[in-house]
């Protein structure tokens, strides 16, 4: 049974037609299979993150290339041709040199734009850094349910804007027992102003980022600093998502649910050339092909 819908599955996903009218790429990579040694079983994903007459995104998995490397992504952007890959503008990843390379190499008219969500995930891994540093100085031991920096390690990673008057007063007063040198506090204010870079109207939101970007590199806190050192690297890449009306991995995210799904169903997957024609069944193949509309008098 699978041979036949293989060959039908081969006949839909070789329409030229399916490549055509895109002007938007998301790009992440994802484990395929545990076998192997380690490293052998990544896929790079190449997602369509064009957006419809309404400004909306209707992803679809375009392919998946064994690899996790600036040279898998490079190699499939070169073997669509300079039609495909000259109507490109936008390109979006998260934080990995490598894929940005191929964006730099093999489009360098496109825009690259570096994932907000993943930006936000390094404020929360510094933040995190920084608390259990604290914490194995001032106690000599890692977190434990008793200790106040551990009782708030969840609190500290949400929003101020979601938190209650109590939640504050809680925070507050386990920051005072805990964090002596205010080290913790001023990592949790530095984190709350990268969120809320992405919370901030375009305007307010470069203000932001460019003010973060000059500022955190020379902090006296060393994950702060690195942490800086970190976003400067990237400064045009996330200072291009307010020339991109906001422009997102998160298409690229709601694809590889899409994919976990289809491989929990199989419960998982011996040969890769299935692997992907599944896939793109799935989470590209069965969507109507983008068409131009027609002109009207």
């Amino acid at each position: 049974m699978w041979n036949g819908v293989k060959v039908e599955a081969r006949r839909r996903i070789g329409r030229p037609e399916r490549l055509t009218g895109i002007d938007a790429l998301g790009v992440d990579e994802h484990v395929w299979t545990h076998t192997g040694f380690p490293g052998s079983g990544m896929v790079t994903g190449i997602i369509d993150h064009t957006r419809d007459e309404h400004g909306n995104v209707h992803a679809r998995l375009l392919d998946l290339v064994p690899g996790r490397s600036g040279k898998a992504y490079a190699d499939w952007l070169k073997e669509q041709g300079n039609e495909f890959t000259q109507g490109l503008k936008v390109a979006t990843l998260d934080p990995f040199r490598g894929y940005a390379n191929a964006i730099r190499d093999e489009l360098p008219e496109a825009i690259t734009v570096v994932d907000a969500f993943h930006i936000v995930r390094l404020g929360m891994a510094m933040l995190d850094d920084v608390r259990r540093g604290v914490q194995h100085d001032t106690l000599g031991h890692r977190g434990r349910k008793e200790d106040p920096l551990f009782n708030i390690r969840r609190t500290l990673q949400q929003g101020i804007e979601s938190l209650t008057e109590k939640q504050v007063a809680r925070l507050e007063k386990k920051l005072e027992r805990g964090d002596p040198n205010h080290e913790v506090t001023i990592a949790w204010q530095c984190y709350q102003k990268l969120r809320a870079i992405y919370h901030a109207r375009p305007e307010k939101g470069r203000e932001l980022a460019t003010e973060i970007i000059a500022s955190f590199p020379s902090c006296p806190i060393p994950e702060i600093a690195r942490l800086g050192r970190s976003l400067r690297a990237w400064k045009a890449a996330i200072l291009a998502y307010f020339d991109t009306n906001g422009a997102s991995n998160g298409p690229t995210e709601s694809i590889n649910g899409v994919i976990e799904t289809t491989r929990r169903i199989a419960r998982g997957f011996r040969n890769f050339e299935n692997y992907r024609i599944r896939n793109l069944l799935a989470a590209g193949g069965h969507r109507p092909y983008r068409k131009k509309p027609a002109n009207h008098a």
